[in-house]
């Protein structure tokens, strides 16, 4: 399985294009001085800080251990009870519950600590209330809906349930096209955002320096300046440190607006772990971008950090495009306490001859309220299976029930195939999801690993007939910790494209793991496994 790039292989490097003029043309190698005192290295250590407080405080308290040690060992007790009897994943349970045994004291200051955040509950009322308030905005097209039951009650059940749990309704697809490569999605992008009139948003885990951004910020001011209104969202774990000042800045100047989602700040809580993963591109409403390229040059190839990055995305036209427009402005109003009026961003009314195909529901996911989406989603996918299922996935740390549905699948005839990386960016995660292989392969999954480099695609498709394109991983961060995105899609133009990718995928560019290949796993990678995964929900 060794690594091969070249241009027969169709992993081709772009030749480089000038760097924007508003953007470092190279990255330079930081003086000392500056990492010493700049925001990360500070918010590092205040951090560090804290876990200092913490341990200073568990070993006052381990020196009258014991005068405390029947309080502590009632209240670890209870805190156990009560994780126990909370709706997580019993995997989350017992990646609590063990250093409960082993540390109950340290253990119990810790989870009391971070699980009494009044911050995260403001910002979690705030995000599902604005989330309610708008749904008025986002109506049931009821004939669509009834022809949906009368032809097709499976498809029907997924799409009522998108609706009612997550608030986002189905369309008749009018356009989409799938980008099997993040290099295809990023000519697309540059394209229709210099086409851009009315208004640019944009909301993306990761903006990173580099000749992506540079062409990108380029159009962003000088649109910005023309009078279109643009907006940009970053996570402030994904972006914070990464997107240049003064590109903000400059977007600014020119009369566009950068808003940081969650800003990572120096203090512990469990808002830290919930990041605003999502990638959308909406530009005049009337076209949208979601999947799995960030804005960072690794994602189009242009610095090769793993290997060959396969990403993969879509392009969306037409009334659809209204789903993502929400999810960035429900954002948008939770992070600054504003108001909008929605309906100047609605997509332009479709030609009465203009046909559809197919169906689409581009859906949202929050960690903030009980229902996991994006879990729901893939299980459905998962259960109404029938001749195959192809998932691809840069991360594979399951829950149980995710497994159960697969193993039933795979054991009922369906043909369940998987895609993880070979060249991982995360040693830690690759060695959690290479613990699955074995177990796949007994339930009758056969597991691909992508030879060039890293997969980072999350792609599922069945059937010649369904599938999901977004920025959701089949891990605990995705399903139940970060806001995510997607777009379902059944008999779309574009499912052939997606199946035409896997196809090419499985016979030209994957490794089919084999029973031997397992046995050569280290004893080091199968140790680290068994310990990495008993804390897997909080990798």
């Amino acid at each position: 399985m060794k690594q091969q790039i070249n241009s027969n292989d169709g992993f081709a490097i772009n030749s480089k294009k000038p760097r924007s003029k508003y953007a470092k043309r190279h990255k330079k190698p930081k003086k000392l001085i500056n990492i010493i005192f700049s925001q990360k290295t500070t918010i590092i250590l205040l951090l560090l800080l804290q876990f200092v407080q913490i341990f200073i405080m568990f070993t006052i308290l381990n020196e009258n251990y014991n005068y405390l040690s029947v309080l502590f060992s009632t209240l670890g007790i209870v805190v156990a009870i009560y994780i126990v009897n909370t709706d997580r994943q019993p995997a989350y349970k017992i990646a609590w519950i063990v250093p409960l045994l082993i540390f109950p004291v340290f253990t119990t200051i810790l989870y009391l600590i971070l699980t009494n955040q009044p911050y995260k509950r403001k910002v979690s009322n705030a995000y599902v209330q604005k989330n309610l308030d708008t749904r008025c905005y986002l109506p049931e097209d009821m004939e669509l809906s009834k022809n949906i039951q009368k032809s097709d009650p499976e498809l029907y059940r997924i799409v009522r349930y998108l609706d009612d749990a997550a608030g986002f309704p189905a369309y008749g697809c009018e356009d989409i096209t799938y980008f099997p490569l993040g290099e295809n999605k990023f000519a697309a992008m540059l394209t229709e955002l210099r086409k851009a009139e009315k208004f640019i948003f944009m909301e993306y885990f990761i903006v990173d320096d580099g000749e992506m951004w540079g062409e990108i910020v380029d159009i962003l001011i000088e649109k910005a300046f023309a009078g279109v209104e643009v907006r940009l969202i970053v996570d402030g774990m994904g972006s914070q440190f990464t997107m240049p000042a003064k590109d903000k800045k400059a977007i600014e100047k020119a009369g566009g607006r950068v808003l940081i989602f969650n800003k990572f700040r120096p203090m512990m809580s469990t808002i830290q772990n919930n990041r605003d993963h999502r990638k959308i591109l909406v530009v005049d409403g009337n076209v949208g971008f979601t999947g799995g390229v960030n804005i960072a040059d690794e994602y189009i190839n242009r610095l090769i950090r793993f290997g060959h990055w396969k990403d993969t995305a879509i392009m969306i036209r037409g009334q659809a495009v209204w789903n993502l427009t929400m999810m960035v402005l429900q954002m948008w109003e939770v992070i600054s306490h504003e108001s909008t009026d929605y309906e100047k961003y609605r997509p332009t009314p479709p030609d009465e001859n203009t046909k559809s195909q197919g169906i689409i529901v581009p859906y949202s996911d929050t960690p903030l309220d009980s229902e996991k989406i994006g879990r729901m989603v893939y299980m459905s996918m998962i259960n109404n299976a029938k001749k195959y299922l192809y998932i691809t996935t840069p991360y594979f740390i399951p829950d149980n029930e995710i497994l159960t549905s697969l193993e039933l699948a795979a054991k009922s005839g369906v043909d369940v195939r998987i895609i993880t990386p070979h060249i991982p960016d995360k040693w830690y995660i690759q060695c959690i999801t290479r613990s699955y292989y074995s177990e796949l392969m007994n339930m009758g999954v056969r597991v691909y690993e992508y030879v060039p480099g890293f997969i980072h695609a999350k792609n599922c498709l069945s059937d010649d007939k369904r599938a999901v394109v977004g920025t959701i991983n089949f891990d605990y961060r995705s399903l139940y910790l970060h806001f995510e995105d997607a777009a379902f899609m059944q008999d779309t133009a574009c499912i052939p494209d997606i199946k035409a990718d896997f196809e090419d995928l499985f016979k030209n560019k994957c490794h089919r793991i084999t029973r031997d290949d397992i046995r050569e796993l280290s004893f080091a990678s199968r140790f680290m496994s068994v310990i990495l995964r008993i804390f897997a929900p909080m990798l």
